[in-house]
């Protein structure tokens, strides 16, 4: 068997056990379909129709890293079986490369902490993973892997909702380059490494300024605080907390309202506009 065909009847498989109560999903009466249907998994996924069709009949190209985090928590893969999954769409795990798997664990913190922005990163600072209200407060995350990487889209000045002041940018970008030489040295056999370090330092003078003078960022912290001006609800300061986790060197990121102030006032206004979004037309 061939990895693409392998890949199909796998993801069939797990498309097949899974019952639509345990994804989260009504049931009206009886149903002729085993487990949940393709529809089903292409709406909790987000992916097309098309897209698991062609997954399902071996005709697609390999999912890339996204794809395949996005469809191993709609389809509520065990560790183990994710790591399946990765190696079957051909990506390299371990061996010297940065962890792009989300355990099953961090898949929980995301969706039962519902009413916290919470994303997840690599340790390159790429965004994997992210909730509902990290979408409602910072906007939908790029397509493309290379332009979710923080270190990418602040150096390149990608457009955000995000302000920094002076001393608040210094702290990020010392943190960023910081954490990047880490991952380096971690992680020498990876090539997507040099090449996300050449990638920036050739549009941006002031990364390859800091990656350039080594040892001087290695004990910057990321700031704590995160200021966002929302087009719906405007002004928010938030306390931003990074934490580690053991499994794979991620980075997760959560955003909180100090209780009692106009900024978790807005953080619940947005929570509801987000709700009253994906409720269906009456």
């Amino acid at each position: 068997m061939n990895s693409p065909d392998e890949l199909a009847s796998t993801l069939r498989g797990w498309r097949e056990r899974l019952v639509p109560g345990r994804a989260g999903l009504p049931v009206h009466g009886p149903r002729r379909a085993r487990g949940l249907r393709r529809e089903e998994l292409a709406v909790l996924a987000g992916l097309s129709v098309d897209h698991v069709v062609r997954l399902e009949q071996g005709r697609a190209p390999a999912p890339g890293v996204q794809v395949c985090v996005a469809l191993a928590r709609a389809l509520h893969l065990s560790d183990a079986e994710q790591e399946r999954l990765f190696r079957l769409a051909g990506h390299e795990l371990g061996g010297g490369r940065v962890g792009r798997l989300v355990p099953e664990s961090t898949r929980r913190l995301l969706e039962r902490l519902d009413d916290h922005p919470i994303a997840v990163h690599d340790a390159m600072w790429t965004l994997i993973a992210w909730n509902r209200p990290w979408v409602a407060l910072l906007g939908e995350p790029a397509a493309r892997d290379e332009e979710r990487n923080a270190v990418w889209r602040h150096f390149t000045g990608c457009s955000t909702r995000t302000v920094l002041t002076a001393a608040e940018r210094e702290d990020y970008e010392s943190a960023l380059v910081a954490d990047l030489r880490l991952a380096q040295s971690r992680y020498p056999r990876d090539p997507d490494l040099p090449a996300l370090v050449g990638r920036v330092g050739s549009v941006s003078e002031g990364f390859r300024s800091r990656w350039d003078a080594p040892g001087v960022d290695d004990l910057a912290r990321q700031p704590t605080c995160l200021t966002v001006v929302h087009p719906d609800v405007g002004r928010l300061d938030l306390d931003r907390d990074v934490l580690a986790s053991r499994h794979g060197d991620l980075r997760i990121v959560v955003c909180t309202a100090r209780p009692g102030t106009e900024s978790a006032a807005r953080l619940a206004l947005l929570g509801a506009l987000e709700f009253e979004s994906m409720a269906p037309p009456g």
